[in-house]
């Protein structure tokens, strides 16, 4: 039973992708079946753990699955915190092109056309609506709105609101944007700041989450046996899956504060 599950996963792991297919189908000149099932990331992990549980144990398979869960989910957040600074920082850049266009003369439209091809992103899609809107004769400022969504629905909420003032009042439109590209910037130096003082505090979490990793191995070293107690079942294994997801939810918990201080 064990080494059939141990195969099942392996082939499941090791199965060709849709990129190994194709190179398959591109070598034999061949069309091959089509699939009956689609594989996830998610049935893999289930056959893998399920494969793990029947190797080394119950308790041993879920605190490795807690554990491999938190460190996507940490890596995940990251990815988004990275890639929401990006986008920012593409929309301070489609702001500046617009506020270079609007002093030189250009038409509100052909300025947000302009930015929204020289940078990327959200920032790009809100502009290129932004100036189809204003080319129709509409307002720039409900394009904006329209196309705001997550995570730069705030950011582009304030152009849009200096875009309509200047709209309404007939405002210096560049200096208004201006202004907005100022509070911006400002934001996201605060944030950076901001981020750069809590390193210290999560640093230490991660270290207060390995500590008992760490007083495993040293009871291990001085033949206390505790990797046997906690992988050998019972209330051995149920100590290892409680401390495991008491310390993960430890980490997730003081990276939800970290985002809350730094928002």
């Amino acid at each position: 039973m064990t080494v059939t599950a141990l195969c099942l996963a392996v082939a499941a792991l090791v199965a060709p992708g849709p990129v190994a297919r194709h190179r398959i189908r591109f070598a034999t000149d061949t069309e091959p079946a089509p699939a009956r099932t689609v594989r996830s990331p998610l049935v893999i992990g289930a056959g893998v753990a399920v494969a793990a549980a029947l190797v080394v144990g119950v308790a041993v398979a879920l605190a490795t699955s807690i554990v491999v869960a938190t460190a996507m989910w940490r890596m995940r957040s990251r990815r988004r915190t990275r890639a929401s600074d990006t986008d920012q920082r593409m929309l301070l850049g489609a702001l500046e092109t617009i506020i270079a266009e609007l002093r030189v003369g250009n038409h509100p439209a052909e300025a947000c056309a302009v930015a929204a091809q020289e940078t990327g992103g959200p920032a790009a899609d809100a502009f290129r609506v932004a100036a189809a809107r204003a080319r129709l004769g509409g307002s720039a400022a409900d394009g904006l709105r329209g196309a705001a969504a997550d995570p730069l629905g705030t950011h582009l909420e304030r152009v849009a609101a200096a875009w309509a003032v200047s709209d309404r009042h007939g405002l210096a439109l560049a200096e208004l944007l201006s202004a907005t590209r100022t509070d911006l910037l400002g934001r996201i130096r605060l944030r950076a700041r901001t981020e750069a003082g809590l390193a210290g505090a999560r640093a230490t979490a991660t270290v207060l989450a390995g500590l008992p990793a760490l007083g495993v191995a040293l009871g291990q070293a001085m033949g206390a046996a505790p990797i046997a107690v906690l992988s050998g079942g019972g209330f051995g294994g149920a100590l290892l899956v409680l401390g495991t997801g008491l310390a993960c939810a430890g980490l997730l918990w003081t990276d939800r504060i970290s985002a809350r201080v730094a928002s």
